[in-house]
This record gives structure tokens, sequence and C-alpha cells, in this order.
């Protein structure tokens, strides 16, 4: 029969069932589902209304994510679907869809902190202290006045979860898209 957007089916607010008087319209068409998985990076174009193109992510292997406390945004790779609270399918086949929590790779996040705070995010234990006496021994250039001092405004507000997330490389995320497309993932 075809996908329909059309709400005719429905049922009237009264439990009424609704008469049909008309078939099905072109302008009422629904299409399949882009079921986007992670992969290398396909995508199609599909015709729409008025002569449009839509752009329907078959696969996708990276994406822009915010990370939205720090007001920063950095494209990264994908690595894997974690959870996804409507389907579990979804997780095995590694399908993004919105609201699926994925893993992802946090070198590009953890480069900015290290520039935007400058200061190394370490694991604990025996590398965090070989790590700091090796900054210790670096030289460093100076800061003038006004850099440190938005340095030191900066480090008041550091998580020490940040850092112990950040250490493991692996950040998950929640995927705020409707439908997959480059720009469209958001880090909590």
């Amino acid at each position: 029969m075809g996908i329909s957007r059309s709400s005719r089916h429905k049922r009237a607010h009264t439990g009424a069932q609704r008469a049909h008087y008309r078939k099905k319209r072109k302008f009422e068409l629904g299409r399949q589902p882009a079921n986007t998985r992670l992969g290398p990076k396909r995508i199609h174009t599909v015709r729409t209304r008025g002569g449009n193109v839509k752009y329907r992510a078959l696969r996708l292997e990276s994406g822009n994510f915010a990370w939205a406390s720090e007001q920063v945004t950095k494209k990264t790779r994908i690595i894997a679907v974690v959870y996804n609270a409507s389907n579990n399918e979804l997780v095995r086949t590694n399908t993004l869809v919105k609201s699926a929590i994925i893993q992802i790779d946090a070198h590009p996040f953890r480069q900015w902190y290290e520039a935007h705070y400058a200061q190394p995010i370490t694991k604990k234990g025996a590398k965090a202290a070989a790590a700091a006496a090796t900054e210790s021994t670096e030289e460093t250039k100076p800061l003038s006045a006004n850099a440190q001092k938005r340095l030191d405004e900066r480090k008041k507000f550091l998580s020490e979860k940040v850092e112990d997330r950040q250490a493991e490389a692996l950040i998950f995320s929640v995927s705020k898209c409707i439908m997959p497309t480059y720009t469209s993932f958001f880090l909590n």
C-alpha cells in the first residue's frame, strides 16, 4: 500500500470511526526510516515536494558533539551505541536514533580542555605523579598578567568528575537528533 502520514484512519476523539471518502494522496506520503548505522559515511539524497532535497544518512562514522556545560563543540568519531531505551535491537545493530546513548572518542575534547585550562588530564595514581613530574621539568613560556588572571578564573570551576571521565578517552553522549545528519548530536 505505501506509508501514509494521513490521520484519516484514526478514530475521532469521540471514538467514532471516520468515513473513508478519498484515496491516499501524494502530499500525505511517508518514507522508509533511515536506520542510520555506524560505518563509512554514506548519504543518499531524496527528492521531496517542490523539487527540494533531503539528505538521508544511511551510515555515519563521526558527528558534531557539543559539551553544553563548557559551551564547546567538536567533531569526533562515534565508537558504538551503548544503550537505547526503546529497543535493544538498535544497540546490537549500532543504529543511531534520537535519545540513543552513544560512546564517542574524547580526544578532541581532551585537547581543547588541556589548551583551555592549561593543565593536562591524566589518570589517577602513578601516571598522574609521573605526568606532574614531567610537566614541572618542562620550560613553560611565562604568561602575561592578563592571561594568567584568565586561567585562574577558569580553574575555579574545574570538576574532578570531568578529569575522571576524560582520562578514559571515552565519553558517553545522548543523541538529540530526529534524523541523523552531520550536526545532530550533543554531549552531556
